[in-house]
């Protein structure tokens, strides 16, 4: 028996699921499918991406949606145009058998008459990003008066690719009485404020604990010098023979100079960023899904939306600058009931980050050992010997060229046999890690913390914003007097909260900055779309460059100094040391 049945779902949408081959509810969907054909609620659910939230609100809003008006009923909000896609398709799986719906999936990137013509045909059910979805209704081309459910899907990928305002103008546009229902991986402070806003006393329905990594995910981290990054990358990957995994970078500089090394040397790798034109990005995933790519190198946004369920592996070529990023990343392997390793490379300033990582997701990070040449030579022997111990031999082909191979090798012994044929086989590894040097660095013992004392806080002026820089960061000692400590510099940045700019952040890209060591770091003030931080004004030359033109939850940074100000002394116990 379907055991979707036994949450109400009616017979239609039992044959869609019956031909997909879904017959027991995942926990999201045994616990939102009752509650929304019950009665309308606002409601918010936590759960991982993979836990099957799609079919969660999918299901009931098929089944609460009037096929035979032509009115738009229904509206489920994606961050980007992948997601979109999958969604709606999702959705007309299920209702395959449920005459007279029709869902239209609404996007940027493709041309918007074929999407206004089938609106203007009607359509109960829309699936659509933000911005095309604005587009349309400045158009004047929707009509939301008879809309009663609205569904954010990833709404923390969305508030972090910074659709808050796109968000407000089309929920200003919904009717007041209707069922708002918002589904995230973490319950970010912006997620928080649209439940506020939005929403009347919603029901909450967490899976697993609030903003904690998928369950079935082992989270490694491997320590080198920053300089080994991609040498290490490599090791990783051909110690894992069957690695099928997303390889996630910062910029799309830094995908596209990762993945060119990967395919010139051989490996079976594609890029995936902002840069390619939307038929190349196609191209690129649908080459993955079909796992005709093994390795997928991808910054955060073009990653977005991708939908694979039998990823082993997630590495973090950089570790992100928040940890709702690393969450979405993680989750995307260890899914659909599957086990996952998710893998970060980091070097010794980064410790600290991992350190916060577990202290937010409640779990454990591994410390792994970069393997040796040999190490590696050795498993991919192994990987090749099982390959080939498994192939079912073709003896009505096979034997008659049989004596004439044997022929061939009868000069040879088993063992020189077998040496050659490994030889042969394993050139290029055997090639390549002769007198690989070892790439781990150790990490040092904690040094024992000091003896606390009570300090002076520095007073702040009234309606200022203080935002302390709590990861990572270290307080300097207090300056004798004004005059005799550093100078520090006050910078910009074109990004603030509603970027989801964190101080930890901020400090970890200071951190990075080679050949310096740790630098000052003062007051930190995080605004709106803007931040202004205090440093050193000794290191002011590179940290323009470190922040110029890098990239922070998607959006193009841009730093310059506050020169109305200039350098200006310390405030004693306020600063902090990078």
């Amino acid at each position: 028996m379907n055991n979707f049945a036994k949450l109400g779902i009616n017979d239609n949408l039992l044959k869609g699921l019956a031909a997909l081959g879904f017959t027991e509810p995942t926990p999201v969907q045994a616990q939102v499918i009752p509650l929304m054909l019950e009665r309308p609620i606002d409601l918010v659910s936590l759960a991982q991406t993979g836990t099957g939230k799609t079919a969660a609100f999918g299901l009931p809003l098929i089944q609460l949606t009037d096929s035979g008006s032509r009115q738009t009923q229904g509206l489920v909000l994606c961050p980007t145009r992948e997601l979109c896609m999958q969604v709606s398709r999702d959705l007309e799986g299920f209702a395959r058998h449920v005459e007279g719906l029709r869902i239209l999936a609404v996007y940027g990137g493709a041309s918007i008459e074929p999407q206004i013509k089938a609106l203007r045909k009607g359509v109960q059910i829309i699936v659509a990003t933000p911005g095309r979805l604005n587009d349309l209704i400045n158009r004047g081309m929707i009509d939301f008066s008879g809309v009663h459910y609205v569904v954010f899907d990833e709404a923390d990928e969305m508030l972090q690719m910074g659709f808050q305002e796109e968000l407000n103008a089309i929920l200003a546009r919904t009717p007041a009485e209707k069922s708002t229902l918002l589904f995230s991986a973490t319950m970010s402070q912006g997620v928080a404020a649209i439940a506020g806003r939005y929403m009347k006393d919603p029901v909450e329905i967490t899976i697993g604990r609030r903003n904690a990594g998928a369950e079935n995910v082992r989270h490694d981290y491997y320590m080198v010098q920053a300089r080994d990054r991609y040498p290490a990358l490599k090791r990783i990957v051909d110690n894992c023979p069957d690695i099928y995994a997303i390889i996630f970078c910062r910029t799309r500089q830094e995908t596209n100079d990762v993945a060119n090394k990967l395919i010139q040397e051989g490996y079976n790798a594609d890029a995936l960023h902002g840069d390619l034109s939307q038929i190349q990005r196609d191209q690129v995933m649908k080459k993955f899904r079909a796992e005709k790519l093994q390795l997928l190198v991808a910054t955060d946004v073009a990653a977005r939306g991708l939908d694979v369920n039998d990823l082993t592996h997630v590495i973090n070529y950089n570790l992100p600058d928040d940890l709702a990023s690393y969450t979405h990343r993680s989750g995307r392997t260890g899914r659909a009931g599957r086990t996952g390793i998710s893998v970060a490379i980091i070097h010794l300033k980064e410790k600290f980050k991992i350190r916060e990582i577990e202290k937010n997701l409640n779990k454990k990070f591994n410390q792994g050992r970069i393997p040796s040449g040999m190490e590696i030579c050795k498993k991919q022997l192994v990987s090749l010997i099982d390959e080939i111990s498994a192939v079912e031999v073709d003896h009505e082909r096979i034997d008659p060229l049989y004596a004439e191979v044997a022929a061939k090798f009868e000069h040879l012994n088993r063992e020189d046999l077998l040496k050659r044929f490994v030889s042969w086989e394993f050139r290029r590894f055997l090639d390549y890690y002769k007198n690989a040097p070892d790439l781990n660095v150790n990490d040092p013992q904690p040094k024992k913390p000091p003896v606390k004392t009570t300090r002076r806080q520095t007073p702040v002026k009234p309606g200022a914003r203080q935002t302390p820089a709590k990861l990572g960061a270290r307080q300097a000692p207090a300056k004798p007097e004004a005059g005799q400590g550093r100078r520090f510099t006050r910078f910009f940045l074109n990004v603030g909260r509603r970027q989801g700019i964190l101080p930890q952040a901020l400090i970890g890209k200071i951190n990075e900055i080679p050949g310096v060591g740790r630098i000052d770091v003062g007051k930190i003030d995080i605004m709106r779309n803007r931040t202004l931080i205090e440093a050193d004004s000794k290191y002011t030359p590179k940290i323009l460059a470190a922040f110029q033109q890098a990239r922070i939850n998607g959006k193009t940074v841009s730093i310059e100094i506050d020169k109305a100000k200039g350098p200006k002394r310390p405030a004693g116990p306020q600063h902090h040391k990078g």
